[in-house]
């Protein structure tokens, strides 16, 4: 599994890429995912995409809890 210990300049930069491909603002993003509206952040991307994002996170939910604590 990979290291996830971003730091704070590392996520906001993570999180600027992410919501550039979903044409979505940053803060907007930001503010579903913390408060785990991830269908909001999963609607602008293509259905495989989408579906592969969720598998992984509900596979793992503690890689899912470690990106949303460190997004705090």
């Amino acid at each position: 599994m990979a290291d996830l210990n971003m730091n704070p300049k590392q996520m906001e930069q993570l999180l600027g890429i992410v919501s550039a491909k979903l044409g979505v603002a940053p803060e907007s993003l930001k503010k579903d995912l913390e408060q785990g509206k991830f269908d909001s952040a999963l609607k602008n991307m293509k259905p495989k995409e989408a579906a592969g994002i969720f598998e992984a996170m509900t596979s793992d939910l503690d890689l899912a809890a470690r990106i949303l604590g460190e997004m705090e």
